[in-house]
C-alpha cells in the first residue's frame, strides 16, 4: 500500500513519536486532499487521550446532510486508524462541524420532550422512530432524568426504536420497612 492508505495500515513500527494529535491531523490532511473537499480544521487535546476536531469551510454542508453521516464516517475513519498506530491506547475522537452535533441534540431532546409529556398527560407508551446507538444514548439519558417515564430500546440491528412509558410506582413492599415490623 502506498501513500497514506501504507501509512494507517502499514506497520506498527512506522508510528510517528509525534504523538496522536499530529498522527489525527496527518490522516485528515491526506483524507481532505484526496477527496477534493475544501475543509479546514481544529484538533483540540482535551487530555486523557480525547480530542475534538471541528471540522468547517466551504463543503462544510456535505458533512451535515443526511443526519451527519460523512461527518460520522470522518470520526470512525480517523478513530479506526489512530486506533491501529496505537492498539494499546484508547482514544476518543468527537467530530464536529460548527456545533453540528449539538443542535442534533437540541432536536432530540426537543422531540424527547414532546413524547414525554404525552406519556404522562395519556398514561400510554410511544415509540420514538428508529436512531442509531449515539442518538439513542442521548434520549435515554435525558429521559432518565424524569422520574415518571422509563425507556429502552426496541428492535434489531443498528437502528432501534425507543419506547418511552409510563413508571410506575415500586409496589414491592420495602425491604426495610419489613425487617422494621
Amino acid at each position: 500500500m502506498a501513500g497514506f492508505l501504507g501509512r494507517i495500515f502499514g506497520k506498527k513500527e512506522e508510528a510517528p513519536a509525534s504523538g496522536p494529535k499530529a498522527l489525527v491531523g496527518e490522516l485528515l490532511d491526506n483524507v481532505i486532499k484526496h477527496s477534493g473537499l475544501e475543509l479546514s480544521y481544529d484538533v483540540k487535546d482535551e487530555g486523557d487521550n480525547r480530542f475534538y476536531i471541528d471540522v468547517y469551510g466551504a463543503d462544510e454542508d456535505l458533512l451535515k446532510d443526511k443526519d451527519g453521516q460523512l461527518l460520522d464516517a470522518f470520526q470512525l475513519f480517523v478513530t479506526r486508524a489512530v486506533q491501529h498506530q496505537d492498539p494499546e491506547a484508547q482514544y476518543q475522537l468527537e467530530f464536529d462541524s460548527n456545533g453540528f452535533r449539538e443542535e442534533a441534540n437540541d432536536a432530540l431532546i426537543e422531540l424527547a420532550e414532546k413524547l414525554k409529556e404525552i406519556v404522562v398527560k395519556k398514561k400510554k407508551s410511544v415509540y420514538f422512530r428508529a436512531l442509531p446507538p449515539k442518538d439513542r444514548k442521548v434520549v435515554h439519558q435525558y429521559l432518565a432524568e424524569d422520574e415518571r417515564v422509563k425507556s429502552h430500546s426496541v428492535g434489531d440491528g443498528l437502528y432501534k426504536k425507543i419506547k418511552i412509558y409510563p413508571a410506575r410506582g415500586d409496589r414491592r413492599p420495602n425491604r426495610e420497612a419489613q425487617s422494621q415490623q
